[in-house]
C-alpha cells in the first residue's frame, strides 16, 4: 500500500487514554504517541490521528464528528465492541447496502464499522 493517496481523519479527544483504549477494542494500535497527539492504525488500511482537546467536547451528545470504517468480516469487530453498539440486533442489512453497525467513541465520535453487499 502506497500513502501517496490516502485520506485520513485527526479526531479531537478530551481524554487520549480512554479514547485509545475503545479504538484498540476496534482493532487499531498505536503507531507513534507525541504525549497530546496518537497516530493509529491496523496494518490493512485504517489510519487515524487523536489529538487532545481539553474540555473537548462540552457535552458528548453534541460531538458532530463521525467515522466510517470499511472492513470485510464485520462480525468479528462487532464482537470486540458488542457492548457498546447503539442499535440492537446489529450489525444487519441497511436498507442502502451496507451490513453495519454503530457505536460511540469517548468523545462521542460517531463510528460506524460496515462493508458494501454486493
Amino acid at each position: 500500500m502506497t500513502h501517496a493517496h490516502m485520506t485520513v481523519a485527526i479526531v479531537p479527544s478530551g481524554d487520549l487514554d480512554a479514547s485509545e483504549a475503545f479504538y484498540r477494542r476496534l482493532g487499531f494500535s498505536v503507531d507513534s504517541d507525541y504525549g497530546h497527539y496518537r497516530i493509529l492504525s491496523d496494518g490493512r488500511g485504517w489510519h487515524l490521528h487523536l489529538t487532545r482537546v481539553d474540555g473537548w467536547p462540552a457535552n458528548v451528545e453534541d460531538n458532530p464528528f463521525g467515522l466510517y470504517l470499511y472492513v470485510d468480516d464485520v462480525d468479528a469487530v462487532a464482537d470486540r465492541v458488542r457492548d457498546l453498539i447503539i442499535e440492537p440486533g446489529s450489525p444487519h442489512l441497511k436498507p442502502w447496502g451496507t451490513y453495519e453497525f454503530a457505536v460511540s467513541d469517548p468523545s462521542g465520535v460517531l463510528v460506524r464499522i460496515g462493508r458494501v453487499m454486493d
